[in-house]
C-alpha cells in the first residue's frame, strides 16, 4: 500500500480549470449564513461574499442556487451572517455539505433565534442583514444577492476561521 501526498483522485494542476485555480488562491473568512425558524432554518458555509461600507451598509454574496439558503433567505427576506473560528472548522465542513449531520447540522451546537434567522451562540462577530428582493442575479454558476445590514456585532477575533486553496488555515 502506498499513502498518497495528495488527493488519488484529483486531476493535475494542469487539467484543472484555471479560474477555479485562481479563486482558490483569492482566500477568506470563512462565515456562516442562515435563515428561518425553527424545521425551515437553512444555513450555508460562504467564503464568497463582501461587505460595502456606506448608508446603509450592504453585503454582497454569491450563494449556489440549488442552495435551501436561498430559498430560505428569499421567503423571510433576511439571514445571520456569522464569522466562524478556527474551533468551527467542523461546523463549517457540516453546512458545507461536507461533514454529515445526524439530525440536521442544527444540532451541532447552541443557537439563537434572531430578527434576522438562527444565529451560532459561540460566534463573537455577526451581522443581521435584510434581503434586497431586486438585487437577485445570475453571475456565472451561482445567484448574486445584496443584503442591507440591520445589526452589527463586532467581538473577538483571536483566531479566524480562513478558507484558501480547498483548506482552512490560521493567520
Amino acid at each position: 500500500m502506498t499513502i498518497h501526498s495528495s488527493h488519488p483522485f484529483e486531476p493535475d494542476d494542469a487539467e484543472r480549470d484555471p479560474i477555479r485555480r485562481f479563486r482558490g488562491r483569492v482566500g477568506g473568512s470563512v462565515s456562516l449564513w442562515t435563515a428561518g425558524a425553527g424545521a425551515g432554518r437553512a444555513g450555508l458555509t460562504v467564503t464568497s461574499f463582501l461587505v460595502a461600507a456606506g448608508e446603509p451598509p450592504r453585503v454582497v454574496v454569491l450563494v449556489h442556487p440549488d442552495a435551501d439558503l436561498l430559498d430560505r433567505m428569499e421567503e423571510t427576506s433576511a439571514a445571520v451572517v456569522a464569522l466562524l473560528s478556527w474551533r468551527h472548522r467542523d461546523l463549517a465542513e457540516v453546512f458545507a455539505g461536507q461533514f454529515p449531520a445526524p439530525g440536521g447540522p442544527f444540532r451541532r451546537d447552541a443557537w439563537e433565534q434572531t430578527d434576522w434567522g438562527p444565529r451560532l451562540v459561540s460566534t463573537t462577530s455577526w451581522l443581521g442583514v435584510r434581503v434586497d428582493p431586486g438585487s437577485r442575479r445570475d453571475v456565472g454558476w451561482s445567484v448574486l444577492l445584496e443584503a442591507v445590514v440591520g445589526h452589527v456585532e463586532v467581538g473577538e477575533d483571536l483566531e479566524p476561521l480562513l478558507h484558501r486553496r480547498g483548506r482552512y488555515v490560521r493567520l
